[in-house]
């Protein structure tokens, strides 16, 4: 597990052993107030991408030229197109985040590239984020959200998108496929989701 989940763990009044189960959902529930169908759906998208709890930056080393072509064929049409980007991440995060996301130049499309239990994204994602949850350090230092915010940033997301008010209605096949496709863009992973998300609403009612 991550030193995120430990940090969650431990603000949470859990052994901070960074193992992710029952006893460590039903601390996030009350401490963050949130009914099982919330903690479900949250923890659950949370879970799937972040491998676990594991993951708490995104990744952009590519070590072949080849496999980033196959992840962003319409930004490279060709395996030489992407050879300059391989094993170089912060040119990479530059070439594919620049111009959108509120990110004006590479430079900030590398320093705001994703982080936290729900991968928050993008210069505009940070500023938000910074606004909203009155954490305007993050925007020094954005690495911020990998270990004390990662899951209050999650926690950010689903507010902010209104996410919460979806998994009022139930912890369901239909909803998770509707929270998904809001937190992914389309239904990537879509099963593991749908497992995670029953499992941990088990364990909270």
């Amino acid at each position: 597990m991550s030193k995120a989940m430990k940090m969650l763990q431990e603000k949470c009044g859990c052994t901070p052993d960074g193992a992710f189960g029952p006893n460590t959902a039903r601390a996030i529930a009350r401490q963050y107030e949130l009914t099982p169908e919330r903690a479900a759906h949250l923890l659950g998208q949370s879970s799937h991408e972040s491998g676990g709890f594991k993951r708490v930056k995104e990744s952009l080393f590519y070590s072949t030229p080849e496999r980033i072509q196959k992840v962003w064929p319409t930004r490279f049409k060709t395996v030489e197109d992407a050879k300059p980007y391989a094993r170089n991440p912060d040119g990479l995060a530059g070439k594919v985040y620049a111009g959108r996301m509120g990110n004006i130049n590479e430079a900030e499309a590398a320093k705001f590239v994703g982080r936290g239990f729900l991968q928050c994204t993008g210069h505009t994602n940070y500023i938000l984020f910074a606004k909203e949850m009155d954490k305007p350090e993050v925007l020094d230092d954005p690495s911020l959200l990998e270990n004390t915010y990662a899951f209050d940033s999650a926690v950010w997301f689903f507010t902010h998108n209104n996410l919460f008010d979806l998994a009022d209605e139930g912890v369901t096949d239909e909803m998770i496929k509707k929270i998904t496709r809001r937190v992914n863009g389309g239904y990537h992973g879509l099963d593991d989701r749908k497992t995670q998300t029953h499992k941990i609403f088990r364990w909270l009612v």
